[in-house]
């Protein structure tokens, strides 16, 4: 019987579980936590401020076909060494952007774009008193890259938005004709200088609106994702899109040289060529976009490898200035689809929604080492 009393005992005695305490276990704490916006959920993207961060980004990139033709004329290096300055520009635009991914989602938002603007600003005041070759690499190539670099930060809505994409196009299409048009008006200096004033004033636009809320910890991106190196899809996506840039830059920066080496345009006409190809391309960086969610975005940016390719080939042979205008409208349209259709096929690669970012950034940093080296 004691023994008996004693199993029962604690069954009798013991203290019941009082409501309140089962309450926190089986229903949430009622008490709200800090709310955050993540980059590709609640807000949408604000298409003004993105648009003038691609206009001053890529747009002053797409321009450097006419500062390639300008510098071949005015200065004793070569054709060769001249693209280097927009290779390391269009380098540093991708890998740094992909390094301050992480910056970015710990909430330096407002940093970021201030550093960016000034290097942009500054790069071109130096640009305008730089008249060697090695100035105008520092100035234009690594100064004014780094600049882009800070402000493009590659993310899933930011490059998919076909309006805020086209920005980049515009860039390409205004920044030209005011070098063009100010060049015999004011010179070199004053031309470089007031595309500086203008970059300065358009991206005061997103560095006043554009603002961050804090993120929590958890949400912060990797650099890195090992998984990715892995996945066989995804490296033989960056391998392939790593050979594409190699190639892809070329007739941007040398279709207005070789179009005035050849005698195929006046110097009137050449400067023209890459405002047309840029024309082009802001229809192929929105249209494929919106073809992507029917047809897939593998199954689009395949067959424009191929024509920008052929483009390549076709103006070995080129003589006629239609002819010249015909391969450029036809690049632009699809070297613009090469540019905006790879984050939706890094969108497609990625199973986890959360290593987007890195694998995107990752992306674009391998690509952008194909772009110096060709």
């Amino acid at each position: 019987m004691l023994d008996a009393s004693t199993q029962t005992t604690p069954s009798l005695t013991s203290t019941p579980t009082s409501p309140s305490t089962e309450k926190t276990h089986t229903t949430p704490d009622p008490t709200p936590t800090p709310s955050y916006f993540p980059r590709t959920q609640r807000r949408p993207p604000r298409l003004a401020p993105g648009f003038a961060l691609l206009l001053n980004t890529w747009g002053l990139l797409n321009t450097f076909g006419v500062f390639q033709t300008h510098y071949a004329s005015t200065t004793t290096a070569s054709a060769s060494a001249i693209s280097w300055i927009g290779s390391t520009q269009a380098t540093l635009l991708l890998v740094i952007g992909a390094i301050t991914g992480p910056i970015y989602d710990r909430g330096h938002l407002v940093a970021l774009l201030a550093c960016g603007t000034t290097c942009i600003f500054l790069g071109h005041v130096f640009l305008s008193l730089s008249t060697q070759y090695y100035r105008i690499l520092l100035s234009q190539g690594l100064l004014i890259g780094l600049g882009a670099g800070c402000l493009f930060v590659p993310s899933r809505l930011g490059l998919a938005t076909g309006l805020a994409v086209s920005g980049s196009s515009v860039g390409g299409i205004i920044y030209p004709v005011m070098l063009y048009r100010l060049l015999p008006q004011v010179g070199f200096a004053w031309a470089v200088r007031i595309i500086g004033f203008v970059a300065l004033a358009t991206l005061a636009l997103p560095l006043a609106v554009m603002r961050q809320r804090a993120y929590p910890p958890a949400r912060v991106r990797a650099l890195i994702d090992r998984a990715a190196c892995t996945d066989l899809h995804y490296c033989l996506f960056v391998g392939a899109s790593l050979l594409v840039f190699m190639g892809l830059f070329v007739l941007l920066f040398y279709i207005s040289f070789a179009a005035e080496e050849r005698r195929i345009a006046t110097e009137h006409m050449a400067f023209y060529i890459v405002p047309i190809l840029n024309a082009a391309s802001c229809f192929g960086r929105t249209l494929p976009n919106a073809l992507a969610d029917r047809l897939g975005p593998f199954n689009l940016i395949a067959p424009c490898c191929l024509v920008v390719a052929g483009c390549l080939f076709v103006m070995v042979g080129v003589r006629t200035l239609g002819g010249l205008v015909g391969v450029a409208l036809v690049a632009g349209f699809f070297s613009g689809a090469l540019i905006g259709l790879p984050p939706l096929c890094f969108v497609g690669l990625t199973a986890d929604q959360s290593m987007i970012g890195t694998r995107m950034g990752m992306g674009f940093g391998i690509i952008g080492l194909g772009v110096l080296a060709g």
